[in-house]
């Protein structure tokens, strides 16, 4: 944006009690897409802060080419942890991200908080499909092409067959790694009805779903992303993974 001299970023918690059914991502189980809920926050605090001095801005919610927890990193939000989330010390991981890039000058007060993961390696050891692998400078980043976020969400196509075994039974999605954060251990749960969760149906009745049924099931969500084809061939790979282990 010409102009920019400023990002406000901030994080919107959607941890929720885990429902039954835990197939499908947390951030997902709500009746709402948190693009839009991000964005309407966002433009209430651009409208806000031009009352008080008249500014240029552009909202992203991840929807623009920003690596947006390095950016919340140095605004103080938290730090990146082993599992490439940021982590914030009291309230852990589960949050959304957005940025407001603005004209404004504003510079940060406060350095980025230190790194507190520490030897921990819990999310490395968990991960089905090891996808936290080691960076050229000594510390750990994701393989998206190990990723079960990205293989049931982002993969458009067949999944490749040597990671099915580590899907387990997760159509869309995965939690593993903020799961097993200890900073995940007491972490708040927001009270918004936009995040309210909604019980996932059975895999079978996943299963059984029409192309119709779907577009229903997931209008409005983030379920909707990797669209019908996507989402059933996730559905395949998990029942067929419960047959396997069902017959061990």
């Amino acid at each position: 944006m010409e102009g920019a001299q400023s990002v406000i970023c901030v994080g919107k918690l959607y941890n929720t009690r885990q429902p039954a059914g835990p197939h499908i991502s947390r951030y997902a189980h709500g009746g709402c897409d948190y693009h839009d809920v991000l964005r309407v926050a966002l433009e209430q605090m651009a409208q806000r802060l031009r009352e008080i001095e008249p500014f240029e801005y552009k909202i992203c919610v991840d929807t623009a080419p920003l690596l947006e927890r390095s950016l919340a990193r140095l605004a103080g939000l938290g730090w990146i942890g082993k599992n490439t989330c940021l982590i914030n010390e009291p309230q852990g991981s589960w949050f959304f991200l957005g940025e407001l890039i603005t004209t404004l000058a504003i510079s940060a007060e406060l350095p980025p908080p230190p790194d507190r993961c520490g030897s921990c390696t819990r999310c490395i050891d968990a991960c089905p499909t090891q996808a936290l692998v080691p960076d050229l400078d000594g510390g750990w980043t994701l393989d998206s092409r190990r990723c079960i976020s990205y293989l049931t969400i982002e993969l458009r196509g067949p999944i490749p067959e040597e990671f099915h075994a580590g899907m387990g039974e997760l159509v869309f999605g995965c939690d593993i790694c903020q799961q097993v954060c200890p900073w995940n251990s007491r972490a708040p749960e927001t009270t918004e009805s936009h995040f309210a969760s909604r019980t996932a149906p059975p895999l079978e009745e996943l299963a059984a779903m029409t192309e119709p049924e779907f577009r229903e099931f997931a209008h409005g969500t983030p379920l909707a992303r990797p669209k019908y084809a996507g989402f059933m061939r996730n559905v395949a790979v998990a029942m067929a993974n419960r047959t396997r282990n069902h017959t061990r």
